[in-house]
């Protein structure tokens, strides 16, 4: 059995770290959708894979990316189902606004807005790197990594300071959105009268990058952390870091898929944008682009009925949806259910269902998958146990778990604890993170 076994007994401490550090390297690299999906594009192509334009209804191991922020690759025979790993690639960041530059009183500044479920006090007075891609109007695509690397300056969101500071407001009405805006710079270019300090940084920028202000309108540019992975605790069992929701997952699953070998079904990954927004979108969980991929491979093959067979590989084929949840705090006891929460160091976690309240706006999985998947993990020595995202009424959320349910995949919600999760700095166990690739691989040869 490895229902509530702990990890650190049953593994050695020197692949624990083996895999911690190849992790990190990944985290580090990895911080916004469009370099998880380059990275993982990198590694897929160097392990065999063909993207989905050179298929010729031949080989085996197949990928597609959607629009540089999401993806979708398989190993073997589709016809017979798939198992597949689903996660998401994209985490609570803030964003520039199209129009963000201005000036006031000798400081440049930019807007921003926040994205996805942040704690708006968290990010303020915090190094930040703005990383992205600026689209300028011959197509020509820029990217930009300001405060990545140790020499680069960063940027910060200022924070009052608590001399003047009235500290008898709800948090939710003490942060406003509106006043997040960042610190550009404070020199003025030399012979400028007009917003001297604004016209400096943009002189800057068109040195380094060939960036107008104009460009700002069609790009992708995102504050992060800047703050490099970083082991936590005097005996370095956890991992700090940006950007663990749901990017872990991700890495696990395509680790996985690597390692892996298809038995009696194929197997695959699927790694969506937007998920903290709701899936949405043409790179999001409802965006169905791996159903066109999917079709693509059966049309090569020389099928003519392509939907009807996509219908029949749905029905054989099951997903993990694999995302993390909410890791027992003992100082935050009162909001979990200790019966039902996943606790640091006992292995990949079950979620039978996600959803608010009574179940609002959940994916539960289906009492036969869940026997199915905690047969295969006591069989292979898995450690594992069950978690929800809170007690009822107190916590919740949401998945991409449901919008492939309801294309017909037999779905399960599956991955690690975090602690701190959507703050720029998340906490995982090391060995968490180990058994969960372990339990991903088993899944994906046995389901």
């Amino acid at each position: 059995m490895g229902l509530n076994e702990l990890v650190w007994k049953k593994r050695t401490r020197e692949e624990i770290e083996h895999f911690s550090d190849r992790y990190k390297e990944f985290i580090d690299y990895a911080k916004t959708e469009r370099l998880a999906i380059e990275y993982f594009e990198k590694i897929l192509l160097e392990n065999g894979y063909i993207p989905l334009e050179k298929y010729t209804g031949k080989e085996n191991k197949v990928f597609y990316i959607n629009r540089e922020k999401s993806l979708v690759a398989v190993n073997g025979e589709i016809l017979n189902g798939i198992n597949f790993v689903a996660a998401h690639v994209d985490a609570p960041r803030i964003d520039l606004r199209p129009n963000p530059l201005y000036e006031d009183s000798g400081i440049a500044l930019a807007k921003t807005h926040y994205y996805g479920g942040v704690k708006k006090y968290q990010w303020l007075s915090l190094p930040l790197a703005l990383v992205g891609v600026v689209v300028k109007e011959n197509g020509e695509k820029i990217k930009v990594c300001i405060g990545c690397e140790d020499k680069d300056p960063v940027l910060v969101l200022p924070d009052l300071l608590p001399h003047l500071d009235k500290e008898d407001k709800k948090v939710s009405e003490q942060f406003k959105a509106e006043k997040m805006n960042v610190i550009l710079g404070s020199i003025p270019l030399e012979g400028e009268e007009k917003e001297p300090v604004k016209k400096y940084i943009l002189k800057l920028l068109k040195e380094k990058y060939n960036i107008e202000e104009e460009d700002f309108i069609s790009a992708d540019l995102e504050l992060v952390p800047a703050l490099k992975p970083r082991d936590v605790g005097i005996d370095s069992s956890f991992i700090g870091a940006y950007g663990h929701d749901d990017r872990i997952c991700a890495f696990e699953g395509v680790m996985a898929l690597l390692n892996a070998q298809p038995k009696s079904k194929a197997i695959g990954v699927i790694l969506f944008d937007r998920e903290e927004i709701g899936s949405e979108g043409d790179a999001g969980a409802q965006a169905r682009f791996y159903r066109a991929f999917l079709r693509k491979m059966l049309s090569v093959k020389g099928f003519n009925d392509t939907e009807q067979l996509l219908d029949e590989i749905i029905d054989k084929s099951t997903v993990l949806s694999a995302d993390v949840t909410a890791l027992f705090d003992p100082s935050y006891p009162d909001v979990h259910d200790k019966l039902n929460v996943a606790k640091a160091g006992y292995g990949v976690a079950i979620v039978k269902y996600t959803g608010r309240g009574g179940k609002g706006g959940a994916s539960e999985a289906h009492a036969e998958l869940v026997g199915k998947v905690r047969a295969i993990l006591n069989r292979n020595g898995i450690s594992w146990q069950v978690s929800l995202l809170g007690k009822v009424d107190v916590g919740g959320g949401g998945t991409v778990a449901k919008f492939l349910a309801k294309e017909g995949f037999d779905t399960i919600d599956i991955g690690p604890g975090l602690m701190s999760m959507h703050a720029p700095f998340e906490l995982v166990s090391k060995a968490d993170l180990y058994e969960t690739y372990l339990a991903f691989k088993v899944l994906m040869e046995e389901l």
